[in-house]
């Protein structure tokens, strides 16, 4: 892999490599702000397409790196964020389609009104300019980083991790063929030739004021790096302690069948359950039954003391267990008094990006709804329904949880900004 580098960066030293990315990633956001919507469009659907004829390349380079992390021993559930197959494929590709689907943002009026001196004023999106995304495990972010920010306006520079380098590369090449295909620079999605950790540093320092947001998808230690060391404003959440919370007026049904699908569809992914709450005035039989579904379904279980009665097979849960975000089979599990008590454990532990209550009582959960101050919440759905695809946005970079103008799923919109535009006939200001 180190010779792969160096022959990437073609000997040049890195801080030039990077100044040029930066460069040329400028340009082409200068050319894709004024891009139409169906040049863009065509360059996505050519990309699509190429994933597709591509597929066994892609699933060659993939075999790559998943052999590489095996015998590193990597966690299973990072094995599978990395892994793909031709229905993953599809799916990125299908991703494609579906960003083509949405509406530009680009030009998008958000507000208009007229003064009282007639002069016409709107609030109208624009892209952001250069975005980096820097991210570990999932070769699909590469698709669909470079796809949501093609369609906004943006040029992207994409930095995968060593763990996903061969795969984010045959995927990226399919990308520049539909680039190619509509006659838009190549340059509008751009791939951090080398897998020197340095290069993040320099995408960190802005590439000489180049880069104008970086979004950060991985682990904890990445994203600390990101918000620690980032000059430039940052798109991101820092952890996925994602919360359900079954009340007294829930369904044990679909309680039992949302509660392993919220933790165990796919444990390693942001979205999934960490923390499962009880409510203590639940029917006794409710919480044997969850547990009972999640160790069936394979899931270790740390609990309370409540939990731990409920089933000898619950092992002790400790305080670390409430801040911990498992990224696998593992789940902890609290009985709390009612909505209150739920909303004061979530508000202490959460990471503030999703939680959910399940119940048939729709004032119950419109206090939770209100009361919860997360970026996504939901009442009777999974918490992996986290996703932009799933939200009907076409795929997303990430989940934002700060306050700052992105907020849960990054898409398409999410990476404009906007500017004023004003229309007089001759107005001036009076003295």
């Amino acid at each position: 892999m180190m010779q792969e580098k160096a022959d990437k960066t073609a000997g040049k030293p890195l801080a030039a490599v990077m100044a040029e990315l930066g460069e040329a990633a400028r340009a082409a956001a200068w050319v894709l702000a004024t891009t139409d919507t169906a040049t863009k469009n065509a360059a996505l659907r050519a990309g699509a397409a190429a994933l597709r004829r591509s597929a066994e390349d892609i699933l060659a380079a993939n075999a790559r790196d998943v052999a590489a992390a095996e015998e590193q021993g990597r966690p299973k559930a990072a094995i599978d964020r990395l892994r793909l197959d031709k229905k993953r494929i599809e799916g990125i590709a299908s991703a494609l389609e579906d960003i083509v689907a949405l509406d530009d943002p680009v030009g998008t009026v958000i507000a208009e009104w007229t003064r009282p001196n007639g002069l016409d004023i709107q609030r109208v999106r624009t892209p952001i300019g250069v975005i980096g995304i820097i991210f570990e495990s999932r070769p699909n972010v590469t698709a669909d980083a470079g796809a949501l920010c093609l369609k906004s306006g943006n040029a992207a520079i994409l930095r995968p991790g060593s763990d996903s380098i061969h795969s984010s590369r045959a995927i990226h090449a399919c990308l520049l063929e539909g680039l190619r295909a509509a006659g838009l620079p190549e340059a509008a999605i751009q791939i951090v030739p080398t897998t020197d950790r340095e290069a993040v540093g320099h995408m960190l320092r802005g590439l000489g004021g180049n880069i104008d947001v970086i979004v950060p998808r991985g682990g904890k230690s990445l994203v600390e790096r990101v918000q620690t060391d980032a000059r430039v404003p940052v798109f991101a959440h820092l952890e996925g302690i994602c919360h359900v919370y079954v009340d007294k007026a829930a369904k044990l049904d679909m309680a039992r069948e949302v509660v392993v699908n919220a933790k165990m569809r796919r444990p390693g992914i942001c979205g999934a359950a960490e923390t499962l709450l009880v409510d203590r005035a639940c029917p006794s039989d409710y919480l044997p039954a969850l547990i009972d579904a999640l160790i069936g379904a394979g899931c270790e279980v740390r609990g309370d003391d409540s939990a731990q009665r409920a089933d000898a097979r619950v092992r002790p849960a400790s305080e670390e267990d409430w801040r911990t975000e498992y990224l696998d089979a593992i789940i902890s599990v609290k009985v709390v008094d009612g909505v209150e008590g739920a909303l004061a454990h979530i508000a202490h532990y959460s990471s503030h990006h999703t939680e959910a209550i399940l119940t048939e009582d729709a004032v119950a959960a419109q206090v939770f709804l209100n009361g919860v101050d997360s970026a996504i919440v939901l009442w009777n759905a999974s918490t992996q329904f986290a996703d932009g695809g799933e939200f009907g946005m076409g795929a997303e970079i990430g989940i934002a949880t700060g306050k700052m103008h992105a907020r849960g799923p990054i898409g398409v919109e999410q990476l404009t900004s906007f500017k004023y535009v004003v229309r007089g006939s001759g107005q001036t200001r009076p003295k």
